[in-house]
């Protein structure tokens, strides 16, 4: 048997009966056709009804607010399932549709077209049901096969026998990457292994920042300018490389997974709408790792609603003073250029008046962590996603250079930093099932080496379980992530399928730390074992970059947009 979970000339082994079905992907197409005509008419049914008078009316959407959402989770599982079935057809194509990708495509089906007519979660008491869009569907055919026979206690053993067997990888089963991602893939996987996973529980537990020999170590490796054209100094990968690679970072410790974050974000507001002259300035020294940026946008009592925001910069001559509160900044002490959010016309009160500032600062020191006149911060002590801290900064008539009004035009800035969030997404998505891989993995150890009642506590079928739907679930996370990144590195419009990407991918995170941790059992509530870590990590997923809810809403607002 090979360890990497691919099993040429399948048709040779020996399998238990009842692990696998006939004609996998032949249902797998029958299903999706099925639920496609399914979200079709749900999305218009429910337009019908928010829409009277031909618009979208907004007291009759946030009145409708769960069903919107229904609907957002609905078409987030049928675009998963058709990008599993892609995934699969690609596998088949290449040689490589062994029997533990079978097996996840299978249970993944089964579980998946099993809720969408019962009921998908979304959260841990909030279920989206087909009543709530004024819809019933009895599975028939492809689908009824596939709920009755796809996700079986046989074939979740057998999934996690192959789980077993395959545990040196750090993905189950083949992931259907190309050859040069592969590669990126297996550096950063190495890396991962030998520089993080040994320290980032220590870090975790000491409330340290991440060493600056990490980000030295990063920069030498190019993260920080893995997208960044060439031509300003970066690699010029794709984003799916930075899919990759946020991935394995984030399978060793999400602080370190988010640091390409920063500079992801910052990097794409500058390509998208900096000047000449901001490009080549700013650019070259954020992909060498010379500069570590931060995000400034949040403020205390706004959250979500970034339109609202009051933080002012007034026109000092050819310079900008800025005078506010920020919140939530990550990684804002060491910074040394904060991509900035404020309003430059104080007669709007909306997104119309915002502007973005490339605002240098000082890097700051333990003892003196915000040095320069005009600004200062404090730590927001935090549960977990610690590598980098978190700050509230207060700006009194901090000054900014003229020169670094991004654009050089006021007014801009809502619409800057609403071209940044596909790709954010996206790596918060693939940050996601790397925080997800490392509960599966650890999981799978502590199952495999903790004693129970005689033998080891993956022999119980309840624990085994968890592990097969951990890496199910995962993977199809990952397929529909990776969609999300093709379709941005080719040049289509992927605001809704990032979204989906995240939806997806941080309950996926959370659901797989959550039961890693209960395989644990008492022990994973201790601060000593890694899980209590991932655990307290993997519940921002579902917060930033948008909250599940205001995600589902955007989801929603565009699916409904879409069937008029």
């Amino acid at each position: 048997m090979a360890h990497d979970g691919t099993h040429e000339g399948n048709t040779q082994m020996t399998r238990p009966a009842g692990t696998q079905l006939p004609d996998l992907l032949t249902l797998a197409r029958q299903a999706v056709a099925q639920i496609d005509e399914l979200i079709t008419g749900a999305a218009g049914d429910l337009r019908a009804r928010l829409a009277p008078n031909g618009r979208i009316d907004a007291a009759l959407l946030e009145h409708e607010q769960h069903a919107a959402h229904s609907l957002s989770w609905l078409a987030t599982y049928v675009e998963s399932l058709r990008q599993m079935l892609a995934w699969a057809e690609r596998l088949e194509a290449a040689g490589k549709l062994g029997e533990i990708e079978s097996l996840i495509l299978q249970i993944g089906f089964g579980e998946y077209l099993a809720q969408i007519a019962g009921g998908i979660p979304m959260s841990q008491n909030e279920f989206a049901r087909l009543s709530d869009l004024g819809l019933s569907w009895t599975p028939e055919g492809a689908a009824r096969t596939l709920i009755e026979g796809g996700n079986t206690p046989a074939a979740r053993a057998r999934l996690v026998d192959l789980m077993r067997d395959a545990r040196g990888r750090a993905t189950f089963g083949a992931t259907g990457l190309d050859d040069e991602l592969e590669m990126i893939c297996d550096q950063f996987r190495r890396y991962a292994d030998e520089r993080i996973v040994p320290n980032a529980h220590g870090w975790h537990l000491a409330d340290e920042l991440i060493p600056m020999e990490i980000i030295e170590e990063l920069a030498e490796l190019g993260v920080f300018g893995l997208t960044i054209p060439e031509e300003y100094g970066g690699l010029g990968l794709s984003k799916a490389s930075m899919v990759v690679v946020s991935e394995e970072l984030s399978r060793g410790y999400i602080g370190v997974g988010s640091l390409g974050t920063r500079s992801e974000i910052a990097a794409e507001l500058i390509l998208c709408g900096g000047t000449p002259e901001q490009k080549a300035h700013w650019l070259p020294r954020i992909a060498s790792g010379e500069i570590l940026p931060t995000a400034v946008f949040t403020e205390p009592n706004t959250g979500s609603d970034l339109g609202s925001l009051r933080t002012r910069a007034t026109r000092v001559g050819e310079d900008w003073e800025i005078t506010g509160n920020k919140t939530w900044i990550t990684h804002a002490a060491r910074a040394h250029v904060m991509t900035l959010l404020a309003r430059t016309d104080p007669d709007t009160t909306d997104w119309r008046g915002l502007s973005m500032f490339l605002a240098e600062k000082t890097p700051g020191t333990e003892s003196d962590p915000f040095p320069d006149p005009g600004i200062t911060g404090g730590e927001i002590e935090v549960l977990g996603y610690r590598g980098m801290k978190e700050y509230e900064l207060a700006f009194d008539r901090f000054r900014v250079s003229g020169a670094n009004l991004l654009g050089g035009q006021t007014g801009q800035g809502f619409k800057q930093l609403m071209q940044t969030f596909e790709a954010a997404r996206i790596q918060t998505a693939a940050r996601a099932i790397g925080v997800a891989q490392s509960a599966l993995e650890i999981g799978l150890q502590y199952a495999e080496e903790r004693q129970q009642f005689g033998k080891p506590l993956i022999a119980f079928p309840r624990v085994a379980d968890k592990l097969a739907m951990m890496a199910v679930e995962i993977m199809i996370a990952r397929q529909l992530t990776y969609h999300s990144a093709w379709a941005k590195d080719h040049g289509h419009r992927c605001d809704l399928e990032a979204g989906m990407a995240k939806l997806l991918g941080a309950r996926v995170a959370w659901a797989a730390a959550d039961n890693a941790l209960q395989i644990h059992g008492g022990n994973g509530f201790a601060l000593e074992y890694q899980i209590s870590r991932i655990l307290c990590d993997a519940r921002i997923l579902n917060i930033f970059e948008g909250a599940a809810e205001i995600q589902a809403q955007v989801i929603a607002r565009r699916l409904l947009d879409n069937a008029a």
